[in-house]
């Protein structure tokens, strides 16, 4: 009888890390694939992005709405109580025998909540991490204790993983997730990707994302506008604008990247999700990765791009010597990207250095979910022990 696994999934980036493991899954002899879509997916404000997962082929056994209108921390928190009654009835349902969560965001806690609630065992993916810029941190590391086998993405987080409890047997480095699109993933043409985001675009260029800092003292408006200060300052370069996360603060920002967009149309443009390909695509041709998010600092160095990481959201990730970092002030991040763009930075970057590992990771995954014990109780594990 194949096992049965469940994928939770509640953003844009998410899916994109997950795609081939669930594509390994899916196509197994062994596992069967359940997925189960929340949170920003199921959004318009976001694009729906539920559709993509559909127009890439999988069956969504679970559409589960949580998300309201409303991104203050009231508002978030009230969010993940509705996910955990949707997933709650969700999850009885459809009764798997493991659920995979990926990293730490606030769906991603109602998700596990519930499983652990329920005894599902939960496989959690990217713990032992730090980003002391964000509440993400403590559902991260709130998620790892309730799992029950862990896939880290380096060796220093498979140490702290140990060092919070978890048995060293359960714990397996298999590196980043998201380097798998750098081997396995087509990526479009320069002309192919801008006939498919209707903007005539053209070398060079950025990728700016940039998240809402939840945790720290950083006004993610008072951010985002110094950020396009910044980029005034590179007229010669266009840019795309990538939507935020629906964290705390980041609704206000879209009318930013909006209206930067509208003042400059043949220079900027703002979009709410490229989606895995088309994002690909662009990280590869472009000449920077600029913002906050979590793509700078696994993937970007992959394809040899350098990244200029704004603010404290990221404080604390392991980062390749291409990942340049800067205060959220228009001139320290002017500063950062002319850095960035040197003839020497970009050398650099080139060698594709990362500390994340080099893909080839799901595979590993999927051969642990076959062969995995789930029937175990989990123990706390003391240091004392050698490991």
């Amino acid at each position: 009888m194949k096992r049965t696994i469940a994928v939770f999934t509640g953003s844009r980036a998410e899916y994109g890390l997950l795609y081939w493991l669930l594509k390994e899954i899916k196509e197994s002899q062994s596992l069967a694939l359940q997925l189960i879509v929340s949170g920003m997916h199921l959004s318009k404000e976001f694009g729906d992005t539920w559709r993509q997962i559909e127009a890439d082929g999988f069956f969504i056994d679970s559409k589960v709405e949580m998300l309201l209108s409303s991104d203050t921390p009231v508002g978030i928190a009230k969010s993940v109580g509705l996910g955990t009654i949707g997933l709650a009835d969700s999850l009885q349902s459809l009764n798997p025998d493991l659920l995979i969560i990926l990293g730490d965001r606030f769906e991603a806690l109602a998700a596990a909540q519930v499983a652990m609630i329920l005894g599902i065992p939960i496989a959690h993916m990217h713990g032992g991490e730090i980003t002391e810029g964000a509440y993400d941190d403590t559902i991260r590391h709130s998620i790892t204790k309730m799992a029950s086998l862990h896939f880290v993405a380096a060796e220093p987080y498979r140490k702290r993983v140990i060092q919070m409890g978890e048995a060293p047997a359960s714990v397996f480095n298999v590196g980043a997730l998201g380097l798998e699109h750098v081997l396995r993933t087509p990526r479009l043409s320069l002309d192919e990707l801008a006939q498919d985001l209707s903007f005539p675009l053209r070398k060079p260029f950025f990728i700016v994302t940039y998240h809402p800092v939840t945790l720290l003292d950083e006004d993610p408006r008072q951010s985002m506008d110094e950020i396009l200060t910044a980029l005034d300052h590179f007229p010669e370069y266009q840019v795309i604008l990538t939507y935020p996360n629906a964290d705390n603060g980041g609704r206000g920002l879209i009318p930013m990247l909006k209206e930067h967009a509208r003042n400059n149309p043949e220079r900027a443009m703002a979009i709410q999700s490229m989606g895995s390909k088309r994002y690909l695509s662009a990280l590869a041709e472009s000449a920077a990765v600029i913002g906050n998010s979590s793509s700078g600092i696994i993937e970007a160095p992959s394809f040899g791009v350098p990244t200029v990481n704004i603010g404290t959201r990221q404080q604390g990730r392991l980062a390749a010597e291409s990942v340049l970092h800067c205060a959220p002030h228009a001139q320290s991040i002017a500063e950062c990207i002319r850095r960035a763009l040197s003839a020497q930075h970009v050398l650099l970057s080139s060698r594709k250095s990362n500390p994340y590992g080099q893909g080839r990771t799901a595979q590993e995954i999927a051969r642990v979910l076959r062969s995995a014990d789930l029937s175990k109780p989990k123990t706390f594990f003391n240091l004392e022990h050698a490991y």
